[in-house]
């Protein structure tokens, strides 16, 4: 268990630089004729913790993995004002995607898939080493590197998907919906480790989730998508006494916080929920 303690919203002070990348206008439509994106602009600034909020179906998933060069735009620009590219337009080792399953290999043992993107680097495992056990225990870890997956449980095994996104050192960590799949109580764990991985190493996250819960707990920023064709609804700053922890979860500030979100939220999807609605 790694959070014994309040956890800050606030980025390290070395944040707020250049932004860190750009989606200017990207509208993508899939060979079936499907339009998952229209005209979606988002610029994301170095060590911000942004939500992408909304409906399923709103090509939150889409965006993410157009950021990550998993996929091409149909139209529209993706640039990286502080990296330098590569080849292929994306920023040479500056992200890292930790998806909705923790996709692990079950023949390596713990340490072996955290070392993996450092072997495909060409890394050998006795350099290695010390960055894989540091992460291990960045993710409280670092007693079960010899164990294998089908010995952990799920939110276990998820806390190993995070120490090998972040073994890379990553400016940019993309998490798509990566705790959807467990209980409540596991859920809340690894919403406040997240956070506190956030706090200490400075990475800029986005987030996708369809939790209204989650992204105010979360985030410094949302980012409420519409129903498809996904583009932004709405885009605001999420302001607190800067305290993340168990206590804030049942305060007024919290509820109030939800309870404007939920408002965007609906209001993105044009529900007739939008008036008067409240968060219980």
């Amino acid at each position: 268990m790694i959070v014994t303690d309040t956890i800050t919203t606030t980025p390290p002070s070395t944040s707020r630089k250049r932004p860190l990348v750009v989606m200017q206008s990207v509208t993508k439509q899939f060979s079936s004729g499907t339009l998952a994106l229209s005209d979606m602009s988002l610029t994301v600034e170095s060590g911000e913790f942004v939500s992408l909020l909304g409906p399923s179906g709103c090509g939150k998933s889409t965006a993410l993995r157009i950021i990550a060069g998993l996929g091409d735009v149909t139209a529209g620009t993706i640039d990286w004002p502080s990296s330098r590219i590569n080849s292929k337009g994306l920023p040479e080792g500056d992200i890292s995607f930790v998806f909705q399953e923790p996709t692990l290999m079950p023949w390596q043992t713990v340490f072996g898939n955290v070392y993996l993107p450092l072997r495909l680097r060409g890394m050998s495992k006795a350099a290695a080493k010390d960055e894989i056990l540091a992460c291990l225990d960045m993710v409280g870890l670092k007693d079960f590197a010899d164990a294998y997956p089908r010995e952990l449980s799920g939110g276990m095994k998820m806390r190993v998907s995070i120490a090998r996104a972040l073994v890379t050192k990553p400016k940019l960590l993309l998490m798509d919906e990566p705790f959807a799949a467990l209980d409540e109580i596991t859920r809340q764990k690894l919403n406040d480790d997240v956070l506190r991985l956030w706090r200490d190493t400075g990475i800029t996250v986005i987030f996708v989730t369809h939790s209204v819960f989650e992204s105010a707990y979360l985030s410094n920023r949302i980012v409420v998508m519409k129903a498809r064709p996904g583009r932004v609804h709405a885009d605001f700053p999420i302001e607190t006494s800067l305290k993340r922890g168990p206590h804030y979860r049942t305060s007024e500030e919290y509820r109030a916080t939800c309870e404007k979100v939920s408002q965007s939220l609906m209001e993105a999807i044009g529900s007739p929920l939008a008036d008067g609605m409240e968060v219980h």
